[in-house]
């Protein structure tokens, strides 16, 4: 199956390699190397409008799923960031979780870690168990909330009334971003955006899902920083597929944003 998806990915070639590097330099003096991606996809969309292509920076979120990554090859094929998930309710860990965290930062990856949220238990509690799971680094990019419905649970397939849930990602935000001394992502999905009208949680970047079109059409113009653009990418030295997605900006634009979020 993984050899099929190769192939494929290989015939599918989302985006060139054949452009040069890119080299931006931080405030600090120093450097950001943006390498061009070569990243294929088991089931390309035929994008109108502004496709990821058209975008500099790219990067990839993991899980356990992933299997094993080689993140020095990760790196070269074009990885500019990675989001690794970390933890998920008030007792999980991601079995590749720090695996992940230490190979990403021996291959120089700007990472961050990503909590997937339980609606059936209290958001201070899953707070408190991302924070003594996850490092407080200064070269950690800011943790992430990832908030979407999960309907195969085996245990919780609870949805709140929207006011509760923004809430509820309100007490997540605030405790974990008080910890790590810097401002938490959002992510979600189209339809959980909608329903729970996260438009409403002010002052903090977005993380959006849109596999066939882009955010601006699907969130009705609302401001992202990070745009997933599919759940099928192939990676080299990801032996199975992944999401892939771009920073919103060229990489001046990405080496200040680094700036202000590494620290």
């Amino acid at each position: 199956m993984t050899r099929r998806l190769l192939a494929l990915g290989l015939a599918a070639l989302l985006l060139s390699c054949g452009r040069p590097d890119v080299i931006a330099e931080l405030p600090s003096g120093q450097t950001v190397t943006v390498a061009q991606p070569s990243f294929g996809d088991a089931r390309p969309h035929p994008w109108s409008g502004r496709a990821p292509s058209s975008y500099q920076v790219h990067g990839i979120d993991v899980s356990r799923f992933q299997g094993p990554i080689d993140w020095p090859t990760a790196a070269s094929a074009g990885v500019s960031f990675a989001f690794i998930k970390a933890t998920e309710g008030g007792d999980r860990v991601d079995a590749a979780f720090h695996e992940n965290w230490r190979g990403a930062g021996r291959a120089g990856v700007p990472r961050g870690a990503y909590h997937f949220f339980y609606f059936c238990r209290p958001a201070s509690e899953q707070a408190d168990w991302f924070i003594r799971t996850v490092p407080k680094s200064a070269r950690a990019l800011p943790p992430v909330l990832d908030m979407e419905w999960n309907p195969f649970s085996p245990t919780c397939t609870f949805r709140p009334e929207p006011a509760v849930v923004r809430a509820e990602a309100l007490t997540f935000l605030r405790r974990v971003g008080a910890h790590y001394g810097r401002r938490p992502i959002v992510y979600t999905t189209i339809d959980f955006f909608e329903r729970n009208e996260m438009w409403r949680l002010t002052g903090y970047d977005f993380w959006l899902r849109s596999v066939a079109a882009h955010p601006h059409e699907r969130y009705a113009g609302h401001p992202w920083t990070f745009w997933q653009y599919t759940g099928t990418g192939i990676v080299p030295g990801i032996g199975k597929v992944t999401d892939i997605n771009v920073f919103n900006g060229d990489a001046s634009r990405w080496a200040a944003w680094l700036a202000l979020n590494l620290r």
